[in-house]
C-alpha cells in the first residue's frame, strides 16, 4: 500500500591501482543529444517557519538555491549547451572547487545526454522518478583518464526516469557516485567504453528494466531495487532486497545475495509540489525489498523549504548553529564551507541535506559536525574534507557514551563522504565515529587520499577511518580506504555490515611502518575483542603496497572467534603482487601469492 506524504508543518524538535580488466560483450554507448542554457530558479516558500525566540534576529527559512543549482523545465532553452558547459569545466577537475546540481522539473525532456563530471549531481524534482523522464542519457565515461574509470568519484544521479538512446545507459563510476531512485527503461552498463578498469559502486531504490552489465567493475552493491538481469561479476557483487538479483553463489560467481535489507530508510530529497519546494523524508522499512516508489506515491513525510536554512558558501558555522538552534533544518547549497567550530545538531528529527557535493572543511582542527543522542537525525549528501590542522574526529554521530534506544527512529548517514588529503594537505586521527545506537550508515566513502596534492604517509596522516561504538548499528555500502592503521574498528554489539570495500594504504614505507605489535599490519576491518555478536556479508580488502612490495599483511579481517561473530563472503586480494596477505580472517583462509591478482576467499566464518 502507498500513501500520500504527510505535510508536516514542523518535523519538530521531535585508485589508482585497480588491476583487473574483464573483457565482455559490446554494449551500446550513449549518444549525445541536442539543445542549450538555463538560469537558476528560486524557491518560493509557501509556509512561514515555526515561531522562534526573538533574543536575536530570526534567520529566514527558504529562499533561492544559489547560482550553482541550475533548474530546468521542459521549456527551458539551451539545456544541452548548459550541461556541456559544466561538463567541460568539471570533467577532469578531480580536486577543483566547482560544485553543481542540475535539477529537472517534472515533465519530459528529449534528445539530452547529460555527461557528469566531478562534483556534479543530477536529479528530478518529482515525487517519483517517473514524474521526470529524459529521453536520452545520463552518462559517466572515462575518456578524460584514458578509459580508466577508477577515479570517477563524487557525482550522482537521483530521481529520474531514463529512456537511453541506444537502449543502454552508461554509468562507469568509482566510489562516492550513488545512483538512487532511478528508473532506467533499458539496460545499464557500469563499465567505461573499452572496458577499462572500473571500481564502484552503489545503486539503491532503483529499477532497471533491462540487464545491468558490470563487466570490468570489480565490486558493486545494489540495495532495495529491481533489475531485469545481471550479466557477470569480477570480485564482489552484493545484493540486498533486490528483485531479479542473481542467486547466492559466492565465490563462483562472487554473488552475495540477501533476500531483504534488515532496516532501510531512503535518503531525503528535494521535490516540487506545484511551485513550492519541499523535502521528502522517506519512512523506515524493515526487511525491505524492491523500490519505495513502484506502486504509487512513496510513504513518508514532507517538509516545506521554509523550515530549512538555505545555506550558501561563506556562511559561518555560528550562523549555521544559530539556524539549528532556532528550529530550522539545513540545506547546504553547492560550494565549500569553512568551519571554525563544529556544526552541532541537537534536535531530534533534524535534516542536514547537501546539494551538489557541498563540502565542509574544518580549518582549525575542529570536528566538522556532531549530533546529540536524539532520534531521527538525517545527514545526507555532503563531503567533509579534512583541514590542514589535525582534527581528532571529522564526524561524530552521538556523543561518547550514547545509549538511548533509537530503533523506532534511527539516525541515517547517507552519501556523506569523507576525504583526507588529495585537494591539499589534511589530517584527522579518526574520520567518523558512530556512538548512537541503531544508526544506519547507508553508503559512505571514507578515503585517505592516495593521489592528488598533500599526500604522503605522514603528510595526510589519518590512523583510523570509521569507529563504531554504538550498539545495533547497520552499514549498507561501506567503502573505507588507505588509513594508516585500522580502516574500520567496530566495538558496538550486534553490528551488521552489508558490503565492504577496502584498500590498505599504498604508501607504507616498509613493514615496520604498519607493524601492529606482533601482528603484521592492521586489519582493514577489526571487530573489538569484547564483542559477542556481529555479522557481515560481502566484505573485501585489497592491498597494493607499491612503495615496498615486500610488505606482508597478516589478514584483512580480525574478529573474536566466537559463535555470535559471523562473516559471509570474505575476500582479500593482492593487486599485482604488491604486498601479500597471509590469511583472510583471523588465521583462516589461504594466503595470496604471486602477481596474478586472484582473490583468496572464505565463504563463511567461523
Amino acid at each position: 500500500m502507498s500513501q500520500t506524504p504527510t505535510d508536516t508543518p514542523d518535523s519538530g524538535p521531535s585508485t589508482v591501482a585497480r588491476r583487473t580488466v574483464l573483457g565482455a560483450m559490446a554494449a551500446g554507448a550513449a549518444v549525445p543529444g541536442l539543445l542549450a542554457l538555463s538560469s537558476p530558479a528560486s524557491a518560493s516558500p509557501a509556509e512561514p517557519a515555526a515561531p522562534v525566540s526573538r533574543k536575536a534576529a530570526a534567520l529566514p527559512g527558504g529562499g533561492d538555491l544559489g547560482p550553482n543549482v541550475i533548474v530546468f523545465s521542459p521549456s527551458t532553452p539551451g539545456i544541452q549547451a548548459k550541461l556541456d558547459q559544466i561538463f567541460r569545466q568539471q570533467e577532469s577537475a578531480q580536486f577543483g572547487t566547482g560544485r553543481y546540481a542540475f535539477l529537472f522539473k517534472p515533465g519530459t525532456y528529449s534528445g539530452l545526454n547529460a555527461q557528469l563530471g566531478f562534483y556534479t549531481s543530477i536529479a528530478g524534482l518529482g515525487l517519483s522518478p517517473d514524474d521526470t523522464t529524459i529521453n536520452g542519457d545520463v552518462t559517466v565515461d572515462a575518456g578524460w583518464f584514458n578509459g580508466n574509470a577508477t577515479q570517477n568519484f563524487w557525482r550522482s544521479a537521483e530521481n529520474l526516469a531514463l529512456s537511453p538512446v541506444s537502449g543502454t545507459n552508461r554509468w562507469a563510476v568509482a566510489q562516492a557516485a550513488p545512483f538512487r531512485r532511478m528508473h532506467v527503461k533499458g539496460g545499464l552498463n557500469l563499465a567505461p567504453d573499452g572496458y577499462g578498469w572500473a571500481s564502484g559502486g552503489y545503486i539503491a531504490d532503483s529499477r532497471i528494466d533491462g540487464s545491468v552489465g558490470p563487466y570490468s567493475q570489480q565490486q558493486w552493491y545494489t540495495r532495495d531495487s529491481s533489475v531485469g538481469g545481471w550479466v557477470n561479476a569480477v570480485w564482489n557483487m552484493v545484493f540486498s532486497g533486490v528483485q531479479g538479483a542473481p542467486a547466492q553463489s559466492f565465490p563462483n560467481p562472487p554473488y552475495t545475495t540477501l533476500d531483504t535489507t534488515p532496516v532501510s530508510r531512503e535518503k531525503p530529497f528535494l521535490y516540487l509540489n506545484g511551485s513550492e519546494y519541499r523535502v521528502f523524508l522517506p519512512e523506515k522499512r524493515v526487511n525491505a525489498r524492491g523500490t519505495t516508489w513502484g506502486n504509487g506515491t512513496p510513504r513518508g513525510t514532507s517538509l516545506p523549504l521554509a523550515q530549512f536554512y538555505v545555506a550558501k558558501p561563506g556562511v559561518t558555522a555560528a550562523t549555521l548553529n544559530a539556524a539549528l538552534a532556532q528550529g530550522l533544518h539545513l540545506l547546504l547549497t553547492p560550494g565549500i564551507y569553512h568551519l571554525d567550530q563544529p556544526i552541532q545538531v541537537n534536535r531530534a528529527g533534524t535534516v542536514v541535506l547537501g546539494l551538489g557535493y557541498a563540502t565542509l572543511i574544518p580549518d582549525n582542527g575542529v570536528t566538522a559536525l556532531r549530533t546529540a543522542d536524539v532520534d531521527g537525525v538525517r545527514l545526507a549528501g555532503f563531503l567533509i574534507d579534512a583541514g590542514p590542522v589535525n582534527s581528532n574526529t571529522l564526524l561524530e554521530v552521538g556523543p561518547a557514551g550514547a545509549s538511548a534506544d533509537h530503533s523506532a527512529n534511527p539516525t541515517t548517514v547517507q552519501d556523506v563522504f569523507v576525504r583526507i588529503g588529495g585537494a591539499g594537505a589534511g589530517k584527522a586521527t579518526t574520520s567518523m565515529v558512530v556512538n548512537s545506537r541503531h544508526t544506519i550508515i547507508d553508503h559512505t566513502w571514507v578515503w585517505r587520499a592516495d593521489h592528488g596534492t598533500g599526500v604522503g604517509w605522514e603528510t595526510n596522516r589519518a590512523d583510523y577511518g570509521i569507529r563504531v561504538n554504538g550498539a545495533d548499528v547497520l552499514a549498507t555500502g561501506l567503502f573505507v580506504e588507505h588509513f594508516n592503521k585500522y580502516d574500520v574498528q567496530w566495538y558496538g554489539e550486534r553490528g551488521r555490515t552489508i558490503f565492504f570495500q577496502n584498500e590498505k594504504a599504498y604508501d607504507a614505507p616498509n613493514q615496520a611502518a604498519i607493524q601492529n605489535g606482533s601482528v603484521k599490519g592492521y586489519a582493514a576491518y577489526k571487530v573489538g575483542d569484547a564483542v559477542t555478536a556481529h555479522e557481515g556479508w560481502g566484505l573485501g580488502s585489497y592491498c597494493y603496497y607499491n612503495v615496498d612490495p615486500t610488505i606482508v599483511q597478516h589478514n584483512g579481517f580480525s574478529a573474536p572467534n566466537r559463535p555470535g561473530v559471523k562473516f559471509h563472503g570474505l575476500l582479500v586480494i593482492s593487486l599485482g603482487g604488491n604486498g601479500q596477505y597471509e590469511r583472510v580472517v583471523n588465521d583462516t583462509g589461504a594466503p595470496t601469492s604471486g602477481t596474478s591478482t586472484v582473490p583468496s576467499t572464505v565463504v563463511s566464518y567461523p
